[in-house]
């Protein structure tokens, strides 16, 4: 074990350390205005100690065998996002959460992030670095993605089914996916994406009205003062609205700690949690935001060295399933605040409150760890004995 700890990269464990300091810095703050989350900051320091056990656990255990028994995983995460349909909670119009013992809540469509991961690493380790078919790989892939994405966005989570494409493409990416192939993906998403966009503002009115008295009816204040800002209602426009001025006042260097305007008045809803960036952005200005971009692209830089220095193939299809994830929440987070991206409940990654949150990012880096630990033997052997690759 002690050989195992020096080959770990210290580097991503000091950045994960930095992290914590932050969150709690920043949880700190952002809870000032708010009566209702007073000890938040101190939760979320509690919640990083089984964080970094996970991180340690999953570094030192040998990420193969998580290749290996995959379908088991799989099988788990599944049956995790059926209960929740049936016996979970709801936060802020999402029904995503069960209850644990000891009062804690855990959120399945965060771990299926994860477990999605390793489900599709295990499934294109079989090519044996082939190309992938379209109709042998290709589509059976997003068919498993396509299950739990229809069981999440039943649960009104858009960001996190949102995040499960992003894998997707990201291994499909990797996966050696023919030049043709990525091509026909690529103008097919795009021309969705226009077509929506454009469907959505022309039928808006329709689109108001079915989805009117439903579950889904919370969807039109998330896209609204997205794509529509001047037919948006104040009360949907509320949340994006303070939250671009409180960024821009920031200005370069910001206003000082606990001394931001609009986060210190509470006019940015959840600055503990999804809203976090606004406190950086306000408080420690644009040289603020810019070192906190800087530390998770040397996490990310690192982790993309350690996929090249694997000697087999699982290893760099996880780290880039882990990095697809993470780019696509730090994207969106940053994203809905500035205009660019709808609003979404997405965490920040490390940063934001939320206890399944972290527990998924400390655990997914933990596998990144353990291929730096683990991937340099030539042969996947215990994939290869067990049913995750023909032979």
């Amino acid at each position: 074990m002690i050989n195992k700890l020096k080959k770990m990269d210290w580097a991503i464990v000091a950045i994960l350390a930095l992290f914590m300091v932050l969150s709690v810095i920043l949880i700190h703050s952002g809870i000032a205005g708010w009566k209702d989350f007073k000890g938040a900051d101190k939760r979320m320091a509690i919640y990083y100690i089984p964080g970094f056990i996970a991180f340690f656990g999953m570094a030192l255990l040998d990420y193969k065998i998580l290749v290996k028994y995959y379908l088991y995983i799989l099988g788990l995460g599944l049956l995790l996002l059926l209960l929740v349909i049936f016996i979970g909670g709801s936060i802020n119009g999402a029904q995503g959460w069960l209850k644990i013992p000891g009062g804690l809540s855990l959120q399945p469509a965060e771990l299926f992030k994860l477990v999605l991961i390793i489900t599709l690493t295990a499934l294109l380790v079989k090519r044996h670095k082939a190309k992938l078919s379209f109709w042998k790989n290709v589509v059976p892939l997003s068919l498993v993605t396509m299950v739990p994405f229809g069981l999440v966005m039943a649960q009104n989570d858009i960001g996190n089914g949102l995040s499960y494409l992003v894998i997707l493409l990201g291994l499909l990416w990797i996966g050696n996916l023919k030049y043709s192939h990525t091509l026909i993906i690529l103008v097919v998403f795009a021309a969705a994406i226009v077509v929506g966009i454009k469907s959505y503002i022309s039928f808006h009115d329709q689109i108001q009205a079915s989805l009117a008295g439903t579950s889904k009816e919370h969807w039109l204040d998330r896209i609204d003062p997205w794509l529509l800002p001047d037919i948006a209602s104040k009360d949907a426009s509320y949340h994006t609205h303070n939250a671009k001025i409180a960024i821009a006042s920031g200005g370069m260097f910001g206003k000082g700690y606990m001394k931001g305007d609009f986060v210190q008045s509470s006019r940015v809803p959840y600055t503990y949690s999804d809203s976090i960036f606004v406190v950086v952005a306000e408080e420690f200005g644009f040289v603020g935001c810019s070192v906190l971009l800087l530390l998770y692209f040397i996490m990310i830089h690192r982790m993309i060295l350690i996929s090249l220095e694997a000697k087999e193939r699982s290893g760099p299809y996880l780290i880039v399933g882990v990095v697809a994830m993470l780019l696509y929440q730090i994207f969106e987070n940053i994203g809905m605040f500035i205009g660019i991206m709808p609003l979404t409940g997405i965490t920040l990654p490390f940063i934001s409150y939320g206890g399944t949150s972290l527990l998924i990012n400390m655990a997914s880096m933990g596998v990144v760890m353990s291929v730096r630990l683990h991937g340099h033997e030539k042969e996947d052997t215990i994939v290869q004995s067990g049913g995750a690759s023909s032979k």
